[in-house]
This record gives C-alpha cells, structure tokens and sequence, in this order.
C-alpha cells in the first residue's frame, strides 16, 4: 500500500477519534440548559461539567493531531482546506476558546448571574463547533469551487447550502444524542433517567438526519465501501437506542460511539482518492497524490506515529478508566465562594470528583 494511502487512512482515524470522543463534550455542553434545570440546577450542572472534566482538554487533542498530521502529510490540501474555509475554522476556534474559558471561569466567582453568562459561553461554544465541522465536512465530500492553481473561490455563503446544512444539523443531532446517553453512562438518579429518556427523541431525529445526509453524498460520490460504512452506521446508531430504550447505557454508548466512527468513515470512503474535489472542473480536484508531501517525509512520519500512537492511545485509556466512576448530585458539595484552583484533572471550576465514587451498574 502507498504511503499516502497509508496518511489518508491515518488522518480519516484521527478524524474519526476527533469526533467521536469531542462529540459527546458537545453534546453535554449544549444539554447543559436542558439537563440543568430545577431548583437544584447549579448542583446538576456540576455533575455535567464534572462528567466531562477529565477528558475534554484530552479529547481535543485529537484535533489538533489531525490537524498537524493533514500539514505533514498533504500540505496542499491543508494550505487549501485552511485558506478557503478560513472563517468557519476561525469561529470553530473562537467557539472552542470561550468554551474552555467557560469551564475555567463559570466557578470562580460565587455570583449566579457571572455563572449564566459562562454557561451561555459553554453552550454557544459547543454548538457552534457541531455545526459547522458537519458544514466542513460535507462541503469537502461534495466538493466546492477549486481552480487551476488549487484555490478555493468560493466564500462563507458557498458552504452555507441545502446539503451543507443538512450535515450540520446531523452533527449536532448526533453529538446531542452521544452527550445524552454519556451522561447516562455517567451519572445516577433524575439526570440520569431524563438524559436517557432525551438520548431517544434526538436519537430519533439524528438517525433520519443521517440516513438523508449519507444517502445524498454516497449517491453523487459513493463507493461500495462507502455504502457498506453508511449501513453499519445506520444499523449502530438504532442498536443503541434500541440499548438505551432498554436501560443498557454502556452499549448504548458503544452503539452512537460506532455510529459516528462509521459515518465519518463512510465520508472519507466517498471521498477517496480525492481529497478535496472541485466542483469546478474534476482535472482541479485535490488527490491523496498532488497534494501530498515527498515519499521521505511520509516514511519519517509512518515511523514516528508507529512509536508515539500507542502510547498515547494507551495513556487516554487510562484516563478513562480512572474516571469511569457514575457521579451525581450527592457528590457535589455545597458551594462556599469561588472554587479553588484545581489540582488534579477535573471540570474546571467544580471540586473534582472521587475515583471512590459508586461503581456503574451498567
């Protein structure tokens, strides 16, 4: 296998990670209205921030290698990709600032209306993001306006069309869906029945979003493969809710967790050998091969990610396994002023909580 088939693979896995471990911080950061209401909202809101304290930070660093390796191994595509979609890139990363602030500042003042701008900070920040990465991503599948010297010519309203759209919606539809039955996953008592209960009407929606946005890209650009990864994500996606639906949250996890794998996959199936179609002309499309660094850089890179992968797989297993106690409100101390600075991985802002916690009993 050529190593630039080799890179596009690795980038479409570090893609796929990106979204299926960030998805479900999304999806409690915009659940945080909905899930933190009653009169004990500020204590619920902590058990969600604290659901996802220790792994958000570690979550996006899947991002950020997905965007580095896309440099080393393609840097047309890249220097393409990054200078035609500038500015939804720039509000994905603004968005992705105010929403780490909000986590970091929301407790630091004992002041219930300083806690509402910062949880408005979180939630913009984490809608914002879900949409338009599934905006990015369908755009790049269908293709967009590329010329002879490999420019994108279009603008922000290019993107913004009927199908584009259509995978925004289905990402943040998807994302709410995972945070919802995460926070099943994670928690005990109200939060967790409500979280469940709204895992399935989304989940509802998010599969009929999915079904449309897959079978209108793999019907312009499918493959066989592609088709094959549509279906498993369909099948993944009714299998946990039908999990959900039965109480079983933990294979409800691992059924959105699939669902989202296999649908990110089935978009980098379709979109192979290319890497950024033009709609322009075809001869102006971006492949895996004019648009991909020297045969020496690939091998250096191939090396290094052999060694450094598993260990860092390895390190954010731990991490989850650490964390994977079920939280709720009951754990929450009172507040008492602003919160100390924490000292070990936790939400930002909120006493952390202990790995004595009770154990899952699912």
């Amino acid at each position: 296998m050529e190593l630039t088939t080799v890179w596009f693979i690795l980038i479409g896995v570090l893609w796929t990670g990106y979204f299926v471990l960030e998805g479900f911080d999304f999806g409690v950061g915009m659940l945080m209205p909905v899930l933190g209401r009653g009169e004990d909202g500020e204590t619920r809101k902590r058990v969600l921030l604290n659901t996802i304290g220790p792994v958000w930070d570690g979550n996006e660093v899947w991002l950020l290698t997905a965007g580095g390796a896309t440099f080393a191994a393609f840097p047309h595509w890249y220097a393409t990709l990054f200078s035609g979609f500038y500015l939804p890139l720039l509000l994905i990363l603004v968005a992705l600032i105010v929403r780490a602030l909000g986590f970091d500042y929301r407790g630091k003042v004992d002041d219930p209306v300083w806690r509402r701008r910062w949880d408005a900070a979180i939630v913009v920040g984490s809608v914002v993001p879900a949409l338009l990465w599934g905006v990015a991503l369908t755009n790049i599948v269908r293709g967009v306006p590329i010329n002879a010297a490999k420019e994108y010519t279009g603008n922000l309203f290019t993107l913004l069309n009927p199908v584009g759209l259509l995978g925004g919606l289905t990402t943040v539809a998807l994302f709410l869906t995972h945070g919802a039955i995460f926070v099943a996953l994670k928690t005990e008592g109200d939060i967790r029945r409500q979280a469940r209960e709204l895992s399935l009407r989304v989940g509802l929606v998010a599969a009929a979003l999915a079904v449309a946005l897959l079978v209108t890209l793999n019907a312009q650009t499918g493959s066989a493969a592609s088709w094959v990864a549509a279906g498993a994500a369909a099948v993944a996606l009714l299998a946990g809710l039908f999990a959900s639906w039965r109480d079983r949250e933990g294979w409800a996890f691992v059924g959105t967790f699939v669902a989202i794998g296999a649908a990110v996959a089935s978009l980098f199936l379709a979109l192979y050998p290319d890497v950024m179609p033009s709609s322009t002309n075809p001869a102006f499309s971006l492949t895996v091969t004019n648009a991909s660094s020297t045969a020496y850089t690939l091998k250096i890179m191939t090396i290094v990610a052999a060694v450094f992968t598993p260990l860092v797989l390895a390190y954010q297993a731990w991490t989850y396994w650490v964390f994977r106690r079920r939280i709720g409100t009951r754990h929450i101390p009172a507040a008492s002023g602003a919160a100390p600075a924490p000292s070990a991985p936790q939400a930002p802002g909120n006493s952390p909580v202990p790995p004595t916690a009770p154990a899952p009993s699912r």
